[in-house]
């Protein structure tokens, strides 16, 4: 089992670390505009001043227990798939959760700190259950709560995917290179293809599907202009509420994404050559680590960097290396 870094991000291809940088082939003869994918492009439709954080800047981020969550069951429901049919049960899903922790507090230690006391003692020592910090211990729960959750919705001993965690990639007419990672693809006997994303939250209410939606829809055109193929069925598996979300794409909705797709990195570019990068007040700021530096919450950006620095952009698949994708 080894644990990867299932987001990327610039700081990361800036030195080659990121497993997009290292999968992504290299274009020869062709000028590209830059890479974008599905998790940075949200980020700008969200807010162009989070993307800046997070792309231009390269602000670090502190892990949070939902990311964590999100990397951990990701990594059970991957490796879960290791195992012959029969011994994909519940209860070894579930007992696969400290192993994957235990091997993230080893890549990355810093994980703790989100487990640690006032005093700044750390509180989510690796291991089972018993002995660590009551936040710990709850949060280990949740983990094992959201991979049981799963086997209402799907079971592992009737599924034999035709590819997980799948690098994907797609240079487009425009000379955009789009990229990133299916959590599963499923392949019929017929050869039609099933892309699914798990969620470690709660299903969005109804007609506010669409940031999910686009993540997948992106994923669905790099797979068509790369292998010529539209899958039939998006799905979306909710572990937080138990729930799951079809959607069936055809060449038209991929033809709308690849234009959407296309006019936010116009937008980025703008963004990128005027130095205007707008924040977006919403429900989400609640959430964002760099609020204190938003001026729509009173605070001042840093400088931004030298041109030399960020040009030409070549946007990652996300922030941090510990960044999940659902």
């Amino acid at each position: 089992m080894g644990i990867t870094a299932i987001g990327t991000g610039v700081a990361d291809d800036a030195d080659g670390g990121s497993p997009a940088e290292r999968l992504s082939t290299r274009v020869d003869g062709v000028e590209v505009l830059g890479a974008l994918s599905p998790s940075r492009a949200a980020d700008f439709l969200t807010c162009p001043l989070l993307y800046r954080f997070r792309t231009v800047d390269r602000l670090p981020e502190p892990p949070s227990v939902d990311a964590m969550r999100g990397t951990v069951v990701h990594q059970v429901l991957e490796d879960i798939f290791d195992l012959p049919a029969a011994e994909r049960t519940p209860e070894r899903a579930q007992a696969m959760v400290a192993p994957v922790w235990e091997q993230i507090l080893l890549d990355h230690p810093e994980a703790a700190l989100m487990f640690a006391d006032p005093d700044g003692a750390p509180g989510g020592a690796p291991g089972a259950v018993t002995g660590a910090a009551p936040d710990a211990a709850r949060w280990l729960v949740s983990c094992r709560d959201s991979v049981r959750r799963w086997y209402d919705l799907e079971d592992p001993r009737r599924l034999e995917p035709a590819e997980r965690e799948l690098y994907v990639e797609a240079l487009l007419e425009s000379k955009l290179l789009l990229r990133g990672f299916i959590d599963r693809v499923d392949e019929a006997p017929d050869g039609a293809l099933r892309l699914n994303d798990y969620k470690t939250g709660k299903a969005p209410r109804e007609g506010f599907e669409g940031r999910p939606l686009f993540q997948l829809r992106f994923y669905a055109l790099a797979l068509w202009r790369s292998r010529g193929v539209v899958p039939r069925v998006l799905q979306l598996v909710y572990l937080g509420s138990g729930e799951v979300i079809t959607y069936e794409p055809d060449e038209h909705d991929l033809l709308a994404t690849e234009r959407k797709v296309e006019a936010v990195w116009r937008a980025i570019t703008h963004a990128q050559r005027t130095g205007d990068w707008q924040p977006s007040r919403g429900p989400l700021c609640g959430w964002c680590a760099h609020q204190a530096l938003c001026p729509a919450w009173g605070g001042t950006p840093p400088p931004l960097p030298e041109p030399s620095a960020t040009a030409p952009p070549q946007p990652g698949a996300g922030a941090s290396g510990l960044e999940p994708s659902g």
